[in-house]
């Protein structure tokens, strides 16, 4: 009985010695940015509020849907993502808003970073005019993408 425990604590002994050398290996190849799965893209993500600064009915989800059917989806046809969420910024005159919002993620490769980022200020642009808004918040990150 005592080989038999001997030989188990041999065991998992040298399994907890080869995790904890593999361990940190692996995880320094997935936080060093070096990791080659998917492709090159950039990730877009946009912040739309509802509120109107004069004071209007909010943007109701039947709009927006619209507004992305319109003038996202024939710009960025492979896909994207809507998230609904909650937001607050201060505005042109010192408020503190809180609101209702959209996060609409585009992905697309960086080769397209040219024409697609054109294609994103006219989607900001169109929103403002559309609902009178101050602002559209953009974030740009690079990102490996498979599908």
């Amino acid at each position: 009985m005592n080989v038999h425990l001997t030989r188990t604590r041999a065991t998992l002994t040298a399994v907890g010695l080869l995790l904890a050398v593999g361990a940190p290996a692996a995880y320094a190849t997935l936080d060093d940015g070096t990791s080659q799965r998917g492709e090159p893209y950039i990730e877009t993500s946009l912040f739309f509020g509802t509120e109107r600064p004069d004071g209007g009915p909010a943007v109701t989800d039947k709009q927006f849907t619209r507004f992305v059917d319109q003038e996202v989806t024939p710009d960025f046809p492979d896909g994207l993502t809507v998230q609904n969420g909650r937001g607050q910024w201060r505005d042109a005159s010192g408020t503190i808003e809180k609101e209702r919002s959209y996060e609409l993620i585009l992905l697309y490769p960086v080769a397209q970073a040219g024409a697609s980022d054109r294609k994103i200020e006219e989607i900001r642009r169109a929103y403002e005019k559309a609902f009178g808004q101050e602002a559209v918040g953009r974030v740009d990150d690079r990102a490996r993408v498979s599908f």
